[in-house]
């Protein structure tokens, strides 16, 4: 594929969550917002859809989550830099591919680097494959968003 065809397409999911980013701006990650962001926008709502299907064309085409950190089964790529369009967040895909990521053995999960999330974090979970989970601040989420507040850290 072109590179022109990523750009559009990775221009098109930037463009898709600068409204909803304007409507998180002044939120901070918690429990309580990771609820109102699955009751609003979670698996079955339109922006969830189309964030998913956007992100999960990126990982095909080649132009999400395409640096390795650790091998093949842990890459990531920044998608949009924090900045005035953006309301200072960044926009990341992180591809974790494992292979026993589920609830009945998250012992055996795949981990990512240790990291700290000083303002907190929202993060998308559009998993690529049935039965694939991110371990979220409230459990294994499937699908949908999780939202470590301030200060959290895995």
């Amino acid at each position: 594929m072109s590179q022109t065809r990523f750009t559009s397409t990775k221009d098109e999911l930037v463009a898709r969550f600068i409204p909803f980013l304007q409507e998180i701006k002044d939120m901070t990650a918690s429990t309580e917002i990771e609820q109102w962001l699955n009751m609003k926008y979670g698996v079955e709502s339109e922006l969830y859809k189309d964030l998913s299907r956007l992100i999960t064309l990126g990982v095909k085409e080649g132009w999400a989550a395409d640096t390795e950190i650790a091998g093949p089964r842990y890459r990531r790529s920044r998608l949009a830099v924090p900045s005035e369009e953006t309301f200072f967040f960044s926009v990341t895909a992180v591809l974790m591919d494992s292979m026993d990521n589920t609830q009945n053995n998250p012992e055996g999960s795949f981990r990512g680097d240790y990291h700290l999330h000083p303002y907190g974090e929202f993060n998308l979970v559009a998993p690529l494959n049935e039965g694939a989970a991110l371990a979220g601040p409230n459990g294994w989420c499937h699908g949908g968003w999780t939202a470590p507040a301030p200060g959290s850290h895995h």
